[in-house]
């Protein structure tokens, strides 16, 4: 606690950024934050129909609730003080910022690559046991889904959050990033990191490969039990369910494993940055559009509210 205090009371951390203010870069700023608006409001109006729509209090949707809450976690964690320092010039973040940063990053980025590889487990009880689907699928199994996805976040947060500011950092305290992001961060440290760097390779091979494993699984049995159907209507209903899930995981595992399962020698900021931006940003914003355009029931209760509130409006 002595040294993290010690740190904590020294100069702030300064943050590069990944825009200029020249014309071309204000524009790319512009959009960002549209894309972030977008994110923020498509995830917070998913969460609202599913609570608020009795038909869509189901396993599949509660655990699309969770991934956006996830996903406005996410947004917010690094977006906000991205812009503020944009648009204030001021480039700098407290020791304790950065802590919180890189704690949630990790926390939510974890939880939610979990949870998307036990929705593909999901989807494939709903496709090959549809009988049984709701004696399995039950709220206390839902309910230890969720809730060991949050836990294995929440816990991998925290360790690589102390691990990390616990490190002692001197000279300039300049993060070549938008954000406080950890293997940024580890490359103006004092002492060697590297062993600590290879034990978070090795973890992210885990949580990554692991959950990415249960999805593969779950699709392969998925396509077989979609073959063996005899109805062509079955088999595209059972494929449209797939889709919108299938989406989500490609691009948030495209991000996180370009970024964090390549050697340090093949690391470029620039790119860093660039993917960082995609997988913080545009990710949060698809998923909302993803779901709720590929899913008749999110649109139907969408067409119900906007309903609701126009009567609401004429009394």
């Amino acid at each position: 606690m002595e040294a993290w205090w010690n740190q904590s009371s020294t100069d702030d951390f300064i943050l590069l950024g990944i825009f200029s203010h020249s014309p071309t870069d204000i524009v790319l700023f512009s959009v960002v934050m549209v894309v972030f608006t977008v994110a923020l409001w498509g995830n917070i109006l998913l969460i609202f129909l599913i609570y608020i729509d009795p038909r869509l209090h189901t396993p599949m949707y509660f655990f699309l609730s969770q991934l956006s809450l996830m996903d406005l976690m996410l947004v917010c964690t690094n977006v906000p003080k991205m812009a503020v320092n944009f648009l204030s010039g001021r480039k700098s973040i407290s020791f304790v910022g950065c802590s919180i940063q890189i704690g949630l990053f990790v926390c939510v980025g974890g939880s939610e690559g979990l949870l998307l590889g036990l929705m593909a487990f999901d989807r494939y009880v709903a496709i090959s046991y549809p009988l049984h689907y709701p004696i399995l699928m039950n709220q206390k199994v839902c309910l230890q889904i969720v809730g060991s996805s949050w836990a294995f976040g929440v816990i991998d947060g925290l360790v690589q959050m102390v691990v990390v500011m616990t490190f002692p950092y001197c000279g300039v305290r300049v993060v070549n990033h938008f954000f406080c992001e950890m293997l940024s961060l580890l490359k103006l440290a004092c002492v060697d990191t590297s062993l600590f760097e290879k034990v978070i390779f090795v973890c992210c091979i885990f949580m990554l490969l692991l959950p990415f494993s249960i999805i593969v699984a779950s699709y392969a049995r998925i396509l077989g039990a979609v073959l063996r159907m005899n109805s062509a209507q079955s088999r595209k209903k059972a494929l449209a369910t797939c889709s919108s899930h299938l989406t989500a995981v490609s691009f948030f595992y495209g991000a996180a494993m370009f970024i964090y399962l390549r050697p340090r020698k093949y690391r470029v900021p620039s790119h860093d940055k660039v993917v960082s931006i995609f997988y913080t940003v545009l990710t949060p914003m698809l998923n909302p559009l993803i779901y709720s355009l590929r899913n008749r029931e999110v649109m139907e209760a969408l067409r119900k509210g906007l309903d609701r509130c126009r009567t609401g409006s004429q009394h």
